[in-house]
C-alpha cells in the first residue's frame, strides 16, 4: 500500500508569448512545450489585434513588437506548424478581431485534417474593458458585443469545448480598479453578453447552461495575496449566485467559476528589478492556495517586464515557478486552506457587498455598454489609478526599491545588451514582404466572392462565423476582413475618462501650482500641453494620469484618447498652440514613432516644440530620443508625478527663454 498523498490535477501550465514573425513564434512554442508547458498563449501584434494589414501606415513600427503578426491563413500555419491544434488548449489574446482569428484557427485544423469539434482553448473576446483598458477596440459597442454573441452562438454547438470569450478583470486591476470595481464591472460585462446571448432566435432557452458552461474569466493576482484569494472567492460565489437565479442554471458543474490568470504586471518594477521574481511568487499564492476558487490556467509574466520583451529564458523561469509550486510543494495534497477562517470570510463577505452595490449601480443605468458610452465605468477608474498613484509618491503605499529600501547594489541580472530581447527591425519589413507575396499568388477572384459574402451576411443580420471561416480559406487577409466590418458597422473613439473630470485641489501639488501660475503670466496664457498617444498602443493609463496630473496643477490639457497618427499629433500640437508635447508609448515602438512626430513637427515648422516621452524605454533607446531632441525620457521607474509636472515646467521654461 501506497503512502503517497493524493494529488491534484495542476493548473494549465501558460507562458504569454510572441513575437516578430509566425515562423519565430512556433519555434518558441515548440521550445515551451518540450520544457514542459501544457497549453499555449499566443500574443497577437497590434496590427492584428486593431485590424490592420502589417503594411497599413498605422502599422508602423508596430509590427512583430508586443506579439506575433497575422496577416492570413497561411501566417495562422506557420505559426502551428507541427502542433495539432486538436490536442492543444490554446489561448488567444484576441479582442476587436477575435471572430477572424477563432475563424483561421478553424481554417487551419480543418486544413491540418482535423475536425473544429476537437478545438479547445479560449479567445479573450471581452471589448468591454477595451474601452476601459487596453485600447485595442475597434468598432462601437453594440456591434461588437454583437460579434461576441456571434461566436458564443456558433461555438456553443460548433466548437462546444471552446470558450468563445474570457471576460478580464486582469486589465480592470491594471488600468487602477479595486477589487470590488473590478468584480462588480467584469460581472457587468459577463451580464451584457449573457443577456445579449439569451436575446437571440438561433440559442434556444435550453443552450443556455451550455452557454453559462463555456464563459471563462481571466483575472489579475496582485501582491496582497490574501485580498486576492477573498475576492477569487467572492467571485466564484456571485457568479453561481448570478447564473443561477438570473439565467436559471440548475447545474452547479455548467455554474462554476472557471477562470485563468496572470498575475499583476502593473506592480512589477523598473528599479531593482530582481524584486519581481519574489513578487510574482507571492502573487501566485493568491489564485492557488484557496482550492474552491483556484485557477484552471495560469501565465506569469516574467521578472524584467518594465524594462522590455523577455527573453526565452526569462518565460522558462516563469514557467518553473509555477512547476515547482505545483510538483515540489504539497500545496496540491490539502482540501482549501481556508475553509472556516474567520479573516477570510469576513473579508469575501465585505468585498462581495461592496461589489454587488457597485454591479448593481451599472445594471440601473443600462448595464455595462451604457456605462461605457457616459464614461462612468472610465471614470472611476481613472480616479482610482490616481489614488493608487498618490498613495505611492506620499509613501502610504510601500513599493520596495522605488519608495523605500532604494539604496542598491548594481544588479548582475541586467548588466550588458543584452538582458531583454530586442525585436529586429527588419522583422517588419520581412512581414511585409510575406503578405505582399501572399496576396500575389492567391485567387483575387475567390478573396472578392468571400468578402462579398461577409459583407451580404452582416447587412442580413447573419452569423459573422461561417462567412468568415469561408474567408478564411479563400485568402482574405486580416485588414480586408476589419475594413468590411468597418465599413458597416463604423469604427469608435471611446471617452478618455478625463476630460470631464473636475480640476483636484490638492496641497501635495501646490508647489508646482504657483510655478504654473508664474509662467503662464510670463507667457501671456496658461501652460498647454498635449499629450499624444502615437501608433496602434492602447494602454492608456498612463497617459491619463499625465493628463489628470496637469490639469490638477493648473496646465491646459489637450488629450484626444489613443490610436493618433504622427501627422494628426503634430497638426493638433499647431491647432491647439500648445507649449509642449508628451508622448505615451509603452508597445516599443518609440525608436520609430517619436521620431516621426519629431519629423512631422518639423514639417509644420514646429520643431521648436519641446517633446517629453514616456514609455518602456531602454537607456540606450532613450540616449538615442534625446539625442534626436527629444527633452526628458519617463520609464516606470519615475512614479512621482509631482517631480514629472515639476520637469515639464521646467522644459516650457527653458524652450521660452530660448525662443
Amino acid at each position: 500500500m501506497s503512502d503517497t498523498p493524493h494529488r491534484d490535477r495542476p493548473w494549465v501550465f501558460r507562458t504569454y508569448s510572441g513575437h516578430s514573425s509566425a515562423e519565430a513564434s512556433n519555434t518558441l512554442y515548440r521550445t515551451n512545450l518540450a520544457k514542459g508547458q501544457t497549453g499555449l498563449s499566443v500574443a497577437f501584434d497590434l496590427p492584428t489585434q486593431t485590424g490592420y494589414d502589417s503594411d497599413h501606415p498605422l502599422a508602423r513600427g508596430e509590427v512583430g513588437k508586443v506579439g506575433v503578426p497575422i496577416g492570413h491563413v497561411e501566417d495562422m500555419e506557420t505559426l502551428f506548424r507541427d502542433i495539432p491544434v486538436e490536442q492543444m488548449n490554446t489561448s488567444m489574446t484576441i479582442n476587436a478581431t477575435a471572430a477572424w482569428l477563432l475563424s483561421l484557427l478553424v481554417a487551419v485544423a480543418e486544413r491540418q485534417g482535423s475536425d473544429p469539434k476537437l478545438l479547445q482553448g479560449t479567445t479573450q473576446n471581452d471589448i468591454v474593458k477595451e474601452y476601459l483598458s487596453r485600447g485595442t477596440y475597434v468598432f462601437p459597442p453594440e456591434p461588437s458585443l454583437r460579434l461576441i454573441s456571434d461566436m458564443v452562438a456558433y461555438t456553443v454547438d460548433e466548437i462546444p469545448k471552446w470558450n468563445p470569450i474570457n471576460v478580464c478583470s486582469y486589465h480592470l486591476q491594471e488600468a487602477g480598479a479595486t477589487p470590488a470595481q473590478e468584480i462588480a464591472y467584469s460581472m457587468a460585462t459577463a451580464v451584457a453578453v449573457l443577456d445579449a446571448v439569451a436575446a437571440r432566435d438561433d440559442v434556444p432557452a435550453e443552450a443556455i447552461p451550455r452557454v453559462v458552461a463555456r464563459i471563462s474569466f481571466f483575472l489579475n493576482a496582485g501582491i496582497r495575496f490574501v485580498e486576492e484569494i477573498c475576492k477569487a472567492r467572492a467571485m466564484t460565489e456571485i457568479w453561481d449566485e448570478l447564473t443561477r437565479e438570473r439565467y436559471g442554471v440548475d447545474d452547479p458543474k455548467a455554474r462554476r467559476f472557471r477562470y485563468g490568470v496572470q498575475v499583476n504586471s502593473l506592480g512589477l518594477t523598473e528599479a531593482q528589478p530582481e524584486n519581481n521574481v519574489i513578487r510574482i511568487v507571492l502573487e501566485t499564492l493568491g489564485v492557488t492556495m484557496s482550492k474552491k476558487a483556484r485557477c484552471r490556467a495560469l501565465q506569469l509574466p516574467a521578472w524584467n517586464e518594465a524594462l522590455g520583451l523577455p527573453r526565452p529564458w526569462d518565460q522558462q523561469w516563469s514557467l518553473r515557478i509555477q512547476q515547482v509550486l505545483a510538483y515540489e510543494t504539497d500545496l496540491l495534497e490539502h482540501e482549501d486552506l481556508f475553509d472556516g477562517s474567520r479573516v477570510v470570510e469576513a473579508r469575501t463577505r465585505a468585498l462581495m457587498e461592496e461589489s454587488l452595490a457597485e454591479l448593481e449601480k451599472v445594471l440601473e443605468m443600462g448595464g455595462a455598454v451604457a456605462a461605457i458610452e457616459n464614461a462612468y465605468m472610465k471614470r472611476q477608474l481613472v480616479e482610482s489609478q490616481s489614488q493608487r498613484l498618490r498613495a505611492i509618491e506620499s509613501g502610504d503605499i510601500t513599493v520596495v526599491g522605488v519608495n523605500r529600501f532604494t539604496e542598491t547594489e548594481p544588479s548582475p541580472l541586467v548588466e550588458g545588451d543584452q538582458s531583454i530581447l530586442k525585436v529586429d527591425e527588419s522583422a517588419e519589413r520581412e512581414q511585409i514582404e510575406r503578405l505582399e507575396a501572399f496576396r500575389s499568388r492567391r485567387s483575387q477572384a475567390d478573396v472578392e466572392a468571400a468578402l462579398q459574402n461577409l459583407r451580404d451576411v452582416l447587412k442580413q443580420g447573419g452569423n459573422v462565423m461561417p462567412p468568415s471561416i469561408r474567408a478564411a480559406h479563400a485568402g482574405v487577409t486580416t485588414g480586408e476582413w476589419a475594413d468590411v466590418l468597418r465599413e458597416i458597422v463604423g469604427e469608435y473613439r471611446a471617452p478618455t475618462g478625463v476630460a470631464d473630470r473636475p480640476v483636484a485641489q490638492r496641497e501635495s501639488g501646490a508647489e508646482t501650482r504657483q510655478r504654473v501660475d508664474e509662467l503662464s503670466r510670463d507667457l501671456g496664457r496658461r501652460i498647454k500641453i498635449l499629450v499624444g498617444k502615437p501608433g496602434l498602443d492602447g494602454h492608456s493609463n498612463g497617459a491619463e494620469q499625465i493628463a489628470v496630473k496637469a490639469r490638477d496643477v493648473g496646465m491646459e490639457v489637450v488629450y484626444e484618447g489613443i490610436r493618433l497618427t504622427p501627422q494628426e499629433i503634430a497638426q493638433s500640437a499647431r491647432d491647439e498652440g500648445v507649449h509642449v508635447i508628451g508622448l505615451s508609448i509603452l508597445s516599443g515602438s518609440h525608436g520609430v514613432l517619436v521620431l516621426d512626430v519629431l519629423k512631422e513637427l518639423a514639417t509644420r515648422g514646429l520643431d521648436h516644440l519641446p517633446v517629453v516621452v514616456g514609455g518602456i524605454i531602454p537607456e540606450e533607446d532613450a540616449e538615442t530620443l534625446r539625442a534626436a531632441g527629444v527633452r526628458r525620457v519617463y520609464t516606470p521607474k519615475d512614479f512621482d508625478m509631482a517631480r514629472i509636472m515639476g520637469e515639464i515646467v521646467d522644459v516650457v521654461a527653458e524652450s521660452a527663454a530660448a525662443a
